[in-house]
């Protein structure tokens, strides 16, 4: 790389005797020069040349001083490096130069060796600025695209450190949520673009978000729906509760906004959600050119089928048992041992509470329902059908009181 240096001195032999001095350099295309006659020329020719590098100004010139021009250069966002050369060498001048941003100062008559070495020194020195400016404008960049997945601390730190976030995929311990609105397809079709895109666009920066206020990372997002990771690409300990700390957050959230909405006339579904806890393999998977930070595994699977199972079940969220007794002070309500659409064995699923739903009397007497219906009790019909009686829309409630009036028992739920 060609170094660029601008000399600024009024003395009309020293561009000769510069050019001569460095003619090797110059041939060899290490550095090149400009030249200026004071202060005022000088900036004139920096307006011409954006790429100068560096600048070298004698003290004592008409119209513009080189103390003055030094303080100019100071003003840009770009600082130039600057030596100062004067035969004006007291304590003053060299005190105002450095004040004033000076990289060097030297002394006239200009010993053009120890200016040579000077020179070198100072871009070195700036070949070290440059790099600096280039890995923070990458940091920068890496952080604006980080920020879209990741949570703001979250993507700092990624930025910052890129091996952080291995390319070839490791397998670790997370939770794993999905969201997804229902009936939202045959709603997008009935909406006009003007409706749709600030409906869209609100609720994905609410539900995001809220993501990221658990420190959760957004995996994809695709139309309406969220695929979120606790625990990747940093490791989190409290990742299970995190996760239905979120998930819940998520619920209140999509209730509220849905709210909103039908007060203008869009009859917006419930949000649905679906948390598992498990192994899962986690990495960026889009290669070097394609940002693809995402997971794979049976607890991916399950957490997305714990989603789609609500709608059979009338609830908004599920939960595994696998995540819950992660979670301390788990609070929820039983759903079932429920057999996930493509697998055999059954999997204990809970719908959280938060403490206020826990603690009402309502749960007290869905908990009572469900415990005969578990221990196969002929009474469970009646508990279910009061419950109902009394909470005509608990659909879960609903739910198992349809499946025990059409002959079933038990706890146990095939999912159609």
């Amino acid at each position: 790389m060609t170094a660029r240096i601008l000399v600024v001195d009024d003395e009309p032999d020293l561009e000769t005797l510069i050019r001569q001095k460095f003619r090797n350099q110059i041939r060899g295309g290490s550095v090149s020069f400009l030249f200026a006659h004071d202060g005022v020329e000088a900036l004139s020719v920096l307006q011409e040349n954006q790429d100068v590098d560096m600048v070298v100004t004698d003290i004592n010139m008409p119209r513009m001083d080189g103390l003055s021009l030094l303080e100019k250069l100071q003003e840009n966002e770009e600082k130039l490096s600057t030596i100062i050369v004067s035969a004006y060498g007291d304590i003053a001048n060299i005190r105002t130069a450095m004040n004033r941003g000076a990289f060097d100062f030297l002394t006239k008559p200009i010993d053009f060796v120890d200016l040579e070495v000077t020179i070198a020194k100072t871009i070195r020195h700036v070949e070290v600025l440059r790099e600096a400016r280039r890995r923070q404008a990458q940091a920068e960049r890496a952080h604006a695209s980080l920020s879209r997945y990741f949570s703001p601390n979250l993507a700092e730190r990624l930025a910052c450190d890129s091996a952080a976030i291995d390319l070839g995929g490791q397998r670790r311990q997370i939770a794993t949520l999905f969201t997804d609105i229902a009936s939202f397809t045959a709603l997008v079709e009935a909406l006009e673009p003007d409706v749709l895109g600030p409906l869209l666009n609100d609720y994905l920066t609410g539900m995001t978000d809220l993501v990221f206020e658990y420190d959760g990372t957004v995996a994809k997002i695709i139309g309406d729906a969220l695929h979120v990771l606790f625990g990747a690409p940093g490791e989190q300990p409290d990742h299970a509760s995190r996760a239905v700390a979120c998930a819940l957050a998520l619920d209140e959230y999509a209730q509220s906004f849905r709210q909103r909405w039908r007060e203008k006339g869009i009859a917006l579904g419930v949000t649905r959600i679906g948390v598992h806890a498990g192994p899962a393999i986690v990495g960026n998977f889009g290669g070097g050119r394609f940002f693809d930070y995402t997971a794979y595994g049976d607890t991916i699977n399950i957490a997305a089928r714990l989603e789609a199972a609500n709608k059979q079940f009338g609830t908004r969220i599920c939960v595994s048992a696998i995540l819950a007794t992660k979670v301390p002070d788990f609070r929820g309500r039983p759903v079932g041992d429920v057999i996930l659409r493509g697998r055999s064995s059954a999997l204990r699923v809970f719908e959280p509470l938060r403490q206020q739903q826990y603690d009402d009397p309502s749960t007290k007497s869905y908990l009572e329902a469900f415990a005969k219906l578990e221990a196969g009790d002929a009474g469970a019909i009646g508990a279910f059908a009061a419950h109902v009686g009394m909470q005509a829309g608990d659909q879960l409630a609903s739910f198992h009181l349809k499946r025990l009036l059409n002959g079933e028992s038990g706890a146990r739920v095939v999912m159609d």
